[in-house]
C-alpha cells in the first residue's frame, strides 16, 4: 500500500507540473476580452465588480498581485493564478480517478498487483491529461476569470468526499465533511457552480452509510441533495441577508442607530447563538429542549427557512422543524453537532461578502450596484438587474401582459412584491440615518391562455422569435384571448414545438455541440447560429464530416486555415464511452461510482441547460459554463483505460500486466492528439489585443474627456487600462447601459483619479430608481423647444406637467419631437472643441430630432443634461462601437478622432468634417498600439479578428478616404500602408473589410497594391463560393446570406477595378457570372 501511495502522489504531482507548465506557457500576458479586465481590476484594487460578485476570488487574486513588479505585470499574476489553480484541478482529478479505479479494481484487504497498479495509474494519467488539453478547460485556464478557480473548488470537494469515504468508519471522519462545508461556503465567493457537486457528494455518503442501497433510497438521497442545493442558494445565500435586513431595520429605523449597526448586531447574535447551539450538543448531559431551541434559532437566524422574500413559507418550515425535533425520537446529537459546525463554517466562508460591503462603502471608482448596505447587497446577490427567466411555468413569445380598464385606458396588471429599502436622501448632516421604501418590486402578470409549462421559448424579442420559429419549425395553434374587451387570436407555439426547441437548440446546439467540441472535434472558432460553416462539431473523419457540415476538401480559407479547426477522430468520446460502460458493469462498487459520476456529469451540464433557459443569439459561446460536466466525462475517459485493459486481457489473451501497459500507452495517444490539435488556438502568449485596443479608445480622446461606451468589450478593457495600468485616468469612461441606474449616476457625480465629477445637474431625488426611468415623447406642439426647457419640464414635480390627454396616470414626458440646444460659441472656441479654421462652420444651435423615438430612457436624459450642463468645458465622445440607438440623435454632430466620435457644434453628417483627419492621423499613425495582431504566431480568436476587420473599415479606410478628399494623398498612402502593415493579410484575411483599402490604392495610382488587395479578396470569395455550391440544399440554405455577401463583394471588386483598369477581373469574370446565375436559379 505504501508503494501505491508513493506512486499515486508522485504521478499526481507530475500531472500538476505538466498542466501548470502548459498553462503558464500559453496564458495571455495581459487582460483578455469580456469579463477578464473587470475581474483583474476588481482584484488589484479590491473594487466591486458586477453582480453577484466574487469576493473570495478578489482576495486570492489580490494576494497574487502583490508579487507583480509593476502594474503592467498585475494581469500576468492573476492569469498565473488561474493557470496554477487549473493545474491543481488536474491534480485532484488524477487523484479522484485513481481513488475510484482503486475502489473497483482492488478488493478491500487485498494486495494490489502490478497490473492493477498500472491500470489505476494509467486511468488517472489519461483522464487527467485529457481534461488538461480539453478545449473548454484550457480556454479558462489561461485567463483571469472565475471559472478556473471554481473548477478547483469542484475538484477539491469531490476529492474530499472520496477521502471521507475511505475513512468514514474511523473516529473523527466527519472533519472531512466539515471541510467540504467550509469550502462550499468559500466557493460562494467565487461562483455558485460548485454547489452542483452536492448530489454526487450525497450519493457517496448514502452508498457508504447504507451498505445495501435501494432504488428508493437513492431517490430519497437525490431529493435531499436537491433540497440542500435549494437551501444553499436561496436559504443561506439570500436568506441570511434577508434576516440581517430585519435586524438592520430594527436598529436603524426602530432604535435610531447609524447605518450598518443592525448588521454588526446580527453578526454578534448569529455567532453567539451558533456557538451556544454547538456547546449544547457537546455537553456531557445535554438538555434536549435547550439543544433543540438553540438549533432552531441557529437555522432561523442563518435564514434557511426564508426562501424568497415572504414570511409564510419560513414560518411553516420553522414549525415543521420544531415539531420534528421535539416529537421525533430519532434525532442524533452527533448529527446535529456536525450540521451546526458545518453551518458555522459555511457562514464563515460566505462572510467573504463582507468585503463587498466594506469596499462599496469606501466608494471605489468601480463600484457596481453600490452594495454598501445589507439591502443593496441582497439585490446584488439576487442579480436582480438581469431580470427573471421563467423555468417551470410562464410566458411564451406570444404572451401578453394582462390589462384592465383604468380611467378609460388599458393599464397593465402587475403583482406587487417585496419592498425595496433605500437610504433617505438627507437635507443636512444632522438628520438621523433611516431607510424608507423607495418602491416595491413588481412583476407583470401574463394572460394564462398564452403561457405554458416548462416554457423554453419565452423571449418576445423579434430576433429571438424568428430563431424560435426556425429552430422549432413552429406552425403554432390559434389561441383566443381577451385584450381589454377585444377578442384577439394569436398563433401560440404548441408544447411539442416548445420541447423541440429545447432539444434542438438548448440541449443539442448549446450543450452537446460544446461537449463534442471537447471530445470529437471542432470545425472552427467562428460563432454561429446553426449555419453549416460556423462553429459546429466535427470528427476529423471525412466521410462523416462531409455529411454533417459539407465537403472537407477545398474549404473556404476561414475554415481551412482557422486555428480553431481541431480534430480528435472521436477517440476521446469512444474512450469515455468504454470507460462509462466499464464503470457501470464493474459490480456493485462500479455501478455506485457510475451513478456518482453521472450525477456530477448531469448536474454540471444538462441541469445548467435546464436552469439557464437560454435564448438564441447569445453574445458569445457559453461552453465555459459546462466545464464541470466535461470534468466528469474525463473520469470516464480515465476508466476507458481499465476497460481497454480488460478487453485486451479477455479477448486479446494478453497477460494482465501487458494488457494494462498496452491499454495505458495506447490511450495516452488520446490526450497527445488533443494537445497537438488544441495548442495553436489556446496559445495566447504574445497577444496584447484587449489591453492595446482599450488604450486606443482612451488615446482617441482629448485630456479630461468623457467617453460613452456600451458593451463589455468597449468598457472592461478601458477600465483595466485605467484601474490597473494607470493609463489616461483623466478620462471618465461612462457606460450608457449602467447610466439608467441611480447608483451609477451617483458614481459619475464623484471624482475618480484625475477625472472631476461629470457635469450632471440632477439631484439624487430626480433620478432615484423608479423616478424618471423613461420620458415619453408626446408632442403637445409642432414647434421645437429649448433643450434646457425640455429637461426642466421633465424634471419638474408639478402635477400639471405630468398630465397627457387621454391618459389617466401621471407620466414624465417631453412635449415636442424637436429639441434645440443653444451653442455657446465662445465657450466652444475657448475649450478647443472647434478649431479656429472651422469657426465659420460652427452652429448657433443644434437640432435634436426625436421623431423616430417614442421614449427617452433615463440614460438618454442624463446624456442630454450633461451636454447642457457641460457647456463644452469637457470633450464628450461616444465609442465607435456604441449602437446608434444610444446616440440620442446627436450623431449628426459627431466627428471621429480614432475609436471615438466627439460631439462638436458642427453639422458633420455626409461631410469631410465627420473625421478630424489631423487628430485621427496622429492617433492612428503614432499613438495606437495593435496588440501583436500582425504576428502570424499570435492566435487571433474570432472576437479579436472581427475587431481587426472593423478597424480596417472604421479607422484606416475612413481616415484614408477623408485625407484623399482633402488632397493629402501622401498621408493617405501612409495610412493605407500602415493598415496593411499592422493588419496584414497573413493574419487578418482579406475580405469585404479591405474593399475600400483596394479602392483607395487605385485612387492613389498604386495599381499593384490595389490589385494585390482585390485579388486576395476575390480569391477568398471565389473559394468560398466554390464550396458553398457543393453543399446539399439544406446545407446551402443555412449559408445563403454568405453566398449573397460574397457575390456582392465580387461584384463590387469588378465594378471598382474596371473603373481604373478595363482589363481587371477577366481572370474570374466568367466564374463570377456562373455563380451569379447559379444563385438566381437556387433562389427561384
Amino acid at each position: 500500500m505504501g508503494k501505491y501511495k508513493l506512486i499515486n502522489n508522485v504521478l499526481g504531482w507530475v500531472t500538476f507540473a505538466i498542466s501548470s507548465i502548459v498553462y503558464l506557457m500559453t496564458m495571455e500576458p495581459t487582460a483578455s476580452f469580456w469579463d477578464c479586465g473587470e475581474f483583474i481590476s476588481s482584484a488589484y484594487k479590491l473594487e466591486v465588480g458586477h453582480p453577484p460578485g466574487a469576493p473570495f476570488f478578489m482576495l486570492t487574486a489580490n494576494l497574487f498581485t502583490q508579487f507583480a513588479s509593476d502594474p503592467s505585470q498585475v494581469a500576468v499574476m492573476v492569469n498565473s493564478m488561474s493557470a496554477l489553480f487549473s493545474g491543481l484541478t488536474i491534480l485532484f482529478l488524477f487523484w479522484s480517478i485513481t481513488h475510484l479505479a482503486h475502489r473497483i479494481l482492488v478488493n478491500e484487504g487485498e494486495e494490489i498487483s502490478n497490473s492493477q497498479l498500472i491500470t489505476i495509474m494509467g486511468s488517472g494519467l489519461v483522464g487527467a491529461l485529457a481534461y488538461t488539453f480539453s478545449d473548454t478547460f484550457w480556454f479558462s485556464a489561461v485567463e483571469g476569470e472565475v471559472y478556473a478557480y471554481s473548477s478547483l473548488f469542484t475538484a477539491v470537494v469531490f476529492w474530499l468526499i472520496l477521502k471521507w469515504e475511505a475513512v468514514a468508519d474511523k473516529p473523527h471522519a466527519d472533519r472531512w465533511m466539515v471541510l467540504i462545508a467550509y469550502l462550499m461556503g468559500l466557493s460562494i465567493g467565487v461562483h455558485l457552480l460548485n454547489l452542483l457537486c452536492i448530489p454526487a457528494i450525497v450519493l457517496v455518503y448514502y452508498y457508504k452509510k447504507y451498505p445495501n442501497p435501494t432504488l428508493k433510497g437513492t431517490f430519497v438521497a437525490l431529493f435531499i441533495s436537491f433540497a440542500i442545493i435549494a437551501v444553499m442558494m436561496y436559504g443561506v445565500v439570500q436568506g441570511l441577508v434577508e434576516v440581517c435586513g430585519w435586524f438592520e431595520l430594527l436598529f436603524v429605523n426602530g432604535m435610531g442607530m447609524p447605518y450598518n449597526s443592525g448588521v454588526f448586531a446580527y453578526v454578534v447574535v448569529l455567532l453567539g447563538v451558533i456557538a451556544w447551539a454547538i456547546y449544547e450538543t457537546m455537553t456531557s448531559n445535554p438538555n434536549k429542549a435547550r439543544m433543540n431551541i438553540a438549533f432552531i434559532l441557529s437555522v432561523t437566524l442563518i435564514g434557511i427557512p426564508f426562501i424568497g422574500s415572504g414570511y409564510v413559507i419560513g414560518i411553516l418550515l420553522i414549525a415543521a422543524l420544531t415539531a420534528y425535533l421535539f416529537l421525533s425520537k430519532r434525532t442524533s446529537i452527533e448529527v446535529m453537532n456536525t450540521i451546526l459546525v458545518s453551518l458555522l463554517v459555511i457562514v464563515v466562508g460566505y462572510s467573504s461578502y463582507a468585503l463587498i460591503l466594506v469596499r462599496s462603502s469606501a466608494e471605489t471608482p468601480m463600484d457596481q450596484n453600490s452594495p454598501k448596505d445589507i439591502f443593496t447587497l441582497r439585490t446584488y446577490l439576487a442579480r436582480e438587474q438581469y431580470g427573471k427567466t421563467p423555468l417551470i411555468y410562464g410566458q411564451t413569445y406570444v404572451s401578453e401582459v394582462k390589462r384592465q380598464n383604468q380611467g378609460g385606458s388599458c393599464a397593465a396588471v402587475t403583482k406587487e412584491g417585496a419592498p425595496t429599502w433605500s437610504r433617505v436622501i438627507k437635507k443636512d448632516k444632522t438628520e438621523k440615518d433611516k431607510y424608507y421604501v423607495s418602491r416595491y418590486e413588481s412583476e407583470y402578470e401574463y394572460i394564462d391562455e398564452l403561457n405554458m409549462l416548462f416554457p423554453r421559448m419565452h423571449s418576445g424579442d423579434g430576433r429571438h422569435v424568428s430563431a424560435y420559429q426556425e429552430w422549432a419549425q413552429v406552425k403554432g395553434e390559434p389561441v383566443q384571448f381577451d385584450r381589454c374587451g377585444e377578442r384577439v387570436t394569436v398563433m401560440k407555439p404548441t408544447f411539442a414545438e416548445n420541447i423541440r426547441f429545447f432539444f434542438t437548440y438548448q440541449l443539442n446546439f448549446m450543450y452537446w455541440r460544446y461537449f463534442m467540441w471537447n471530445f470529437s472535434g471542432r470545425q472552427n472558432d467562428i460563432q454561429g447560429n446553426g449555419e453549416v460553416d460556423k462553429g459546429n462539431w466535427i470528427t476529423g473523419i471525412k466521410a462523416i464530416d462531409s455529411v454533417m457540415v459539407g465537403p472537407q476538401d477545398d474549404m473556404p480559407y476561414d475554415i481551412a486555415n482557422n486555428k480553431g479547426h481541431n480534430v480528435y477522430y472521436l477517440l476521446p468520446l469512444l474512450l469515455g464511452i468504454i470507460g462509462l460502460l466499464y464503470q457501470a458493469y464493474a459490480g456493485e462498487k462500479g455501478i455506485q461510482s457510475f451513478w456518482v459520476t453521472f450525477f456530477l456529469f448531469f448536474m454540471t451540464g444538462i441541469a445548467i441547460v435546464l436552469y439557464l433557459n437560454q435564448t438564441p443569439y447569445q453574445p458569445r459561446e457559453r461552453d465555459y459554463a459546462y466545464a464541470g460536466s466535461f470534468y466528469a466525462f474525463c473520469i470516464w475517459i480515465g476508466f476507458g483505460v481499465a476497460g481497454l485493459a480488460k478487453i485486451l486481457e479477455k479477448y486479446g489473451k494478453l497477460p494482465a500486466v501487458a494488457a494494462a501497459s498496452v491499454a495505458t500507452v495506447a490511450s495516452l495517444f488520446v490526450p497527445i492528439q488533443m494537445a497537438a490539435q488544441n495548442w495553436d488556438d489556446h496559445d495566447r502568449s504574445g497577444r496584447y489585443a484587449a489591453r492595446d485596443f482599450g488604450i486606443n479608445y482612451l488615446e482617441s480622446c482629448e485630456p479630461n474627456a468623457v467617453i460613452f461606451t456600451n458593451g463589455d468589450n468597449d468598457t472592461f478593457p478601458l477600465w483595466y487600462a485605467q484601474e490597473v495600468e494607470g493609463i489616461r485616468t483623466d478620462i471618465r469612461v461612462c457606460n450608457t447601459s449602467y447610466l439608467q441606474t441611480d447608483w451609477y449616476i451617483d458614481q459619475m457625480k464623484r471624482e475618480a483619479y484625475e477625472s472631476k465629477p461629470l457635469p450632471i445637474s440632477w439631484d439624487r431625488a430626480d433620478y432615484i430608481q423608479g423616478t424618471r426611468d423613461v420620458a415619453y415623447i408626446f408632442p403637445m406642439t409642432d414647434q421645437p423647444i429649448d433643450l434646457n426647457t425640455a429637461l426642466s419640464f421633465v424634471k419638474s414635480n408639478d402635477p400639471k406637467y405630468k398630465k397627457i390627454p387621454g391618459i389617466s396616470q401621471p407620466l414624465d414626458y417631453i412635449p415636442s419631437q424637436t429639441l434645440l440646444y443653444k451653442v455657446d460659441t465662445a465657450a466652444a472656441l475657448k475649450h478647443g472643441v472647434i478649431q479656429p479654421a472651422d469657426s465659420a462652420l460652427m452652429l448657433n444651435e443644434m437640432t435634436i430630432d426625436l421623431k423616430e423615438k417614442e421614449v427617452l430612457g433615463k440614460q438618454e436624459l442624463i446624456v442630454l443634461d450633461m451636454l447642457q450642463t457641460n457647456n463644452w468645458e469637457r470633450p464628450i465622445y461616444y465609442a465607435v462601437t456604441v449602437s446608434p440607438d444610444q446616440f440620442v440623435k446627436l450623431d449628426g454632430y459627431f466627428q471621429q478622432t480614432g475609436l471615438a466620435y466627439q460631439i462638436v457644434p458642427m453639422s458633420t453628417k455626409g461631410t469631410n468634417k465627420a473625421v478630424n483627419s489631423e487628430k485621427m492621423y496622429d492617433n492612428v499613425m503614432n499613438k495606437f498600439k495593435w496588440g501583436g495582431v500582425n504576428n502570424p504566431d499570435v492566435y487571433l480568436d474570432e472576437n479579436t479578428m472581427r475587431m481587426c476587420k472593423s478597424f480596417r473599415m472604421a479607422l484606416f479606410s475612413k481616415l484614408a478616404g477623408t485625407l484623399i478628399a482633402e488632397g493629402k494623398n501622401d498621408k493617405a498612402l501612409k495610412v493605407l500602408d500602415k493598415a496593411m502593415e499592422v493588419l496584414p493579410a497573413k493574419t487578418v484575411p482579406l475580405d469585404y473589410s479591405a474593399l475600400s483599402i483596394g479602392e483607395f490604392y487605385f485612387t492613389l495610382n498604386q495599381k499593384e497594391k490595389a490589385e494585390a488587395v482585390y485579388n486576395g479578396i476575390a480569391d477568398n470569395s471565389l473559394r468560398s463560393l466554390r464550396w458553398y455550391f457543393r453543399l446539399n440544399p439544406n446545407q446551402m440554405a443555412s449559408v445563403m446570406g454568405d453566398v449573397e455577401h460574397n457575390l456582392a463583394v465580387l461584384q463590387e471588386i469588378l465594378r471598382i477595378g474596371k473603373q481604373y483598369d478595363p482589363e481587371y477581373g477577366k481572370a474570374f469574370q466568367e466564374e463570377f457570372d456562373n455563380y451569379r446565375m447559379a444563385y438566381s436559379s437556387v433562389r427561384r
